[in-house]
């Protein structure tokens, strides 16, 4: 009987040999042997950390690790088996993680640990911060409840996770079902040859002649931002902003999943003694109130709409004048951008994906990191879970030190967005057959960037490059721990709002010539990015940056709201949000809330507001390096202050030891464009 690879992840998984039909009984066994673990610790009379919480990681860890590799397959190799198995697990999955964190026995005795005062002190910083996390997380899992309570809050635990996994599969689904088919090129006018090449392997890869265009994200924004024809953008338009509604297959609507996800939120939110979820998801959070947050975000927006405002007047004047689009629909946006941006700034997005081929933008990545932290990235032969992906080892010293694998490009069966997620966390084992031993992290970085076509090499647009740099700067927030406490290293244990700084740090460095032009090769000539056209680019960094902000508000405003506001209509919500704050109006037919995977399906609810709280921090951060002008020297900073400690102490802590006081928000305003000309 051939080896059940899931049960031996150590290293790289063997994605090759991994079966479908392996995953129930891997899953299961591991299940069972933690259980067993878990009330052999129970057992034990004495209570150290050496007889509870090491054993206790042990098994959560290897459950999570096996369902972790699933979950993934899950998300970038779907197919109607893997579905199956996975959706039928997930209850006693999530069964047994809510039963480790209501149990009332380990919580007595990790407290047992803290109020041991001798034992405590002899404990490193990183531990003393894990065991302070997990007495929070006992409590917010139930443990002190009583055991109805604790039935009422496991179910929810388990019913919540299913409606999640349902909401990413209808939108995966609504996504891959719906297509256009076109014979003749002539019918896609204004579209550049890499969008038609990629629409012609979509219809090849079906045994069709002609040319196919899907919702999947390469192929909206090539229609929206270039298709000539008003009616297909439309078309297109309509198509992906109902998805996995009412308006479309019944099956695939999350209307009620929705509805359903909240009423679930509130009633956790209320056995743990909160008064709204907002309030449960803020206790591990920077942000202390959801007041303090919706204060933020309108502040925020108050600042932007103008600026969105005086964006939107442009668009409509130029649309009216040299587009003869009188009336400015939703679908018009992004194509009357791109030609209104080609006219100010005398280049287009087309132009510039040219000098970008992708694996010359991974070298340009690669050489920024070795510059910043003096580490390489050294490509690795392992198997993997489609062809496209590839994998790298972190070097520092000739010593590995992590991996992360690559999967760059947008395909069916794969989750739309971008992502980092961890394969591994660095862990320094205590006892057992491994004391001593370090383990290294390693990581998965996603994305959906458009795939290369005919074997030639894939081409970035400069928004790629910079979706890119982001996921790394997830990625090495996890790989460049130098914590050994595997719940409080690398991204675990960073409190949600502050883990996109690193991520928007990196953003930066796409606005900086030397990286870009180490990271360009036009394909034809060999050219690098000329300093000419890069000057253009800069000069447009912050066009429309005021309706890219009120967008941001919109959604950050919605999620908070509905996740603070218990008794309100959610789809009332999302249209006094869009009357607040919005410039442009969308449609009555728009669905977006339907695919917000953030924060019906991820991480994110009433978190969304994260990803503007943290530019606040990563625009000051990197203001520190604009001011130093010494990138080696304030990254080697960086990654002892903030990178190195992960999650060991709180994100406030470790942002002020690197900047040497609070944060400012002037630096973002700045870097927006919404500081004005004193002299003007």
């Amino acid at each position: 009987m051939p080896e059940n690879s899931l049960l031996n992840l150590q290293d790289e998984p063997r994605f090759d040999a991994i079966s479908t039909d392996d995953i129930k009984p891997a899953v299961t066994q591991v299940i069972t042997e933690a259980q067993a673990a878990i009330a052999a610790v129970k057992t034990e009379a004495e209570i150290t950390w050496q007889n509870t919480v090491e054993p206790l990681t042990d098994a959560t860890e290897r459950v999570g690790r096996v369902w972790g590799v699933v979950s993934h397959l899950n998300s970038v190799a779907d197919t109607p088996a893997l579905r199956a198995v996975y959706n039928e697990l997930m209850p006693a999955v999530t069964e047994f993680f809510t039963a480790v964190g209501q149990d009332l026995a380990l919580f007595e005795r990790f407290q047992a640990i803290k109020n041991n005062e001798t034992a405590f002190s002899e404990l490193s910083a990183a531990q003393q911060t894990k065991l302070a996390h997990d007495l929070r997380d006992f409590v917010l899992s139930g443990a002190q409840l009583p055991p109805e309570q604790q039935a009422q809050l496991a179910q929810i635990n388990n019913e919540a996770a299913q409606l999640g996994a349902q909401f990413s599969q209808n939108v995966l689904d609504a996504t891959d079902a719906f297509a256009l088919y076109f014979d003749r090129a002539d019918d896609l006018s204004g579209l550049p040859e890499d969008a038609l090449a990629m629409f012609a392997a979509a219809a090849a890869a079906e045994q069709r002649q002609g040319y196919k265009i899907g919702l999947q994200m390469p192929h909206y924004v090539a229609v929206m931002q270039y298709a000539d024809d008003r009616a297909l953008r439309e078309q297109i338009y309509t198509g992906y902003n109902t998805r996995a509604s009412e308006l479309g297959k019944p099956e695939w609507d999350n209307t009620a999943n929705i509805s359903r996800r909240l009423e679930l939120a509130q009633r956790e939110a209320e056995l743990l003694g909160f008064a709204n979820y907002a309030e449960l998801s803020l206790a591990t959070k920077m942000a202390d109130t959801p007041a303090e947050v919706l204060a933020f975000l309108r502040d925020l927006a108050a600042r932007s709409k103008p600026y969105a405002e005086r964006d939107l007047a442009e668009l409509s004047a130029f649309a009216a004048k040299h587009l003869g689009l009188h009336d400015l629909q939703a679908w018009d946006i992004a194509y009357a951008s791109e030609k209104l941006r080609q006219a100010k700034y005398a280049f287009s997005e087309t132009e510039v994906k040219k000098y970008f081929p992708a694996d010359r933008v991974l070298h340009g990545l690669f050489a920024q990191i070795e510059r910043l932290y003096g580490v390489q990235l050294i490509e690795k032969s392992v198997p993997t879970w489609h062809k496209d992906v590839r994998y790298y080892e972190l070097m520092q010293g000739g010593a590995v030190i992590g991996g992360v694998y690559m999967d760059l490009y947008a395909r069916e069966g794969k989750r739309g967005g971008a992502w980092m997620n961890d394969y591994r966390g660095r862990r320094r084992f205590v006892g057992g057959a491994r004391a001593g031993q370090l383990q290294t992290p390693i990581a998965y970085l996603v994305c959906n960037f458009t795939p290369p076509v005919n074997s030639k090499p894939a081409q970035l647009s400069h928004d790629e490059i910079i979706t890119l740099f982001h996921e790394m700067g997830h990625g090495l927030h996890h790989l460049l721990t130098q914590v050994d406490e595997l719940g409080v290293s690398g991204i675990n244990g960073v409190e949600w709002d502050a883990v996109e700084l690193p991520s928007q740090f990196m953003e930066n460095f796409v606005w900086e010539y030397d990286v870009l032009a180490q990271m360009s090769s036009r394909q034809d000539s060999g050219e690098t990015l000329p300093r000419t056209l890069f000057d253009k680019m800069l000069a447009a960094k912050n066009f429309q940056r005021g309706l890219f902000m009120v967008r941001q508000m919109e959604f950050a405003l919605f999620d908070m709201r509905i996740y603070s506001e218990p008794a309100a209509d959610w789809q009332q919500v999302l249209q006094e949000v869009r009357q607040a704050v919005a410039v442009i109006k969308v449609p009555p037919f728009n669905r977006f809330a339907h695919a917000f995977g953030h924060i019906f399906a991820g991480g994110y609810a009433a978190g969304y507001y994260s990803y503007s709280w943290a530019e606040v921090l990563s625009a000051d951060v990197y203001a520190a390096f604009e001011e130093e002008n010494d990138a080696p020297s304030t990254g080697k900073r960086f990654w002892r202050e903030v990178l190195a400690a992960g999650g060991s102490r709180d994100a406030m802590t470790s942002f002020q030891a690197f900047r040497g006081r609070k944060p400012k928000i002037d630096a973002l305003l700045r870097h927006s464009g919404f500081i004005e000309n004193e002299a003007a």
